[in-house]
């Protein structure tokens, strides 16, 4: 037993072990679950006060987009991260998307292992089984309201009752906090280094390239959100400066530069060609030249330094 435990161990990823600790109200306190947590060798742990059927929490979500490859999430037990399987299945994606890992110390989930992703693997199974059966009970129960003359759906919505559709917007507006707060290290690092210096056009067909399919209006309203919210610099909202079209694309290619300095002129020239811009002379095909032409004035105009320097420090 001790042999196999030691293995365990060994197989463990090397990076950091960060515990979540979660508790409902400000009266109640996280010292208990931060002792275990403490025990299992956690380096850091973040402390929340929030309700478990809540998806908005404010500390999860800056935990999930600061977490390292390598790192493990780590809680004392499931009902501290999540209150249903979905969500429990969404974080665990989330953190598998970055090449963390996530263990509960008192249940069988370890990601690291074969074990623990067969557990994992028995609650998606078991997740399945939960969303047909509630489908099908829902059916049968809108089939026997139908045939007794009730109508299906929520009275409080069909007679339109202002505190049932105050609760609807609420709950509508959490859901998509929480959509914004779980996404936004994927493009949000973007809109820092290139807001307001760029047009919402812009970042959007930068991050077309990563395959993120954001709107100008989608993203503009996801920066208002996190702005509202105290998550995000009020500075991104400001109004871009109007340029001459040539001016644009010389941000635009210091843009793409800046968010990948790897990229050679032919790559940065086929992602222009990709977004359909034309050339300073109203060309479709890009060279190389062109590129460079237009990274040379962008560095004389010190645009490079300024982008640069707008990207966040590294953590």
């Amino acid at each position: 037993m001790a042999a196999d435990t030691q293995n365990r161990a060994s197989r463990r990823p090397q990076g950091r072990q960060i515990g979540y600790a979660r508790v409902s109200t400000d009266e109640q306190t996280t010292e208990a679950q931060e002792m275990e947590l403490r025990a299992a060798g956690c380096d850091r742990i973040v402390q929340e006060h929030g309700s478990g059927a809540s998806r908005t929490r404010p500390a999860l979500a800056k935990l999930l987009r600061e977490i390292d490859a390598g790192d493990t999430l780590i809680v004392v037990r499931l009902d501290r991260l999540a209150r249903s399987v979905s969500h429990l299945l969404e974080v665990i994606e989330d953190l598998g998307e970055k090449g963390a890992h996530f263990r509960s110390l008192r249940d069988p989930i370890d990601t690291s292992t074969p074990q623990g992703m067969f557990s994992l693997q028995v609650l998606g199974a078991v997740a399945q089984l939960e969303r047909a059966l509630i489908s099908e009970r829902t059916k049968a129960g809108i089939k026997a309201a139908k045939a007794k003359g009730r109508l299906p759906g929520n009275p409080g919505i069909r007679e339109r009752r202002p505190e049932t559709l105050a609760k609807m917007t609420a709950a509508q507006k959490a859901a998509y906090g929480s959509r914004i707060q779980v996404s936004a290290n994927q493009w949000l690092p973007t809109v820092r280094r290139m807001r307001p210096d760029h047009t919402w056009d812009d970042i959007a067909r930068v991050l077309k390239q990563r395959g993120l399919n954001w709107t100008p209006e989608r993203l503009r309203r996801a920066v208002k959100w996190l702005v509202a919210e105290h998550l995000a610099d009020p500075g991104l909202l400001k109004k871009s400066p109007p340029r001459l079209p040539e001016d644009r694309l010389m941000t635009l290619v210091a843009g793409i530069h800046a968010s990948n300095p790897d990229l050679t002129l032919r790559e940065i020239a086929g992602q222009l060609e990709r977004l359909h811009e034309r050339t300073p002379r109203g060309g479709s095909k890009w060279s190389p030249s062109s590129v460079k032409n237009l990274l040379d004035r962008a560095r004389r105009a010190g645009l490079t330094v300024i982008i640069e320097n707008n990207a966040p420090t590294p953590t």
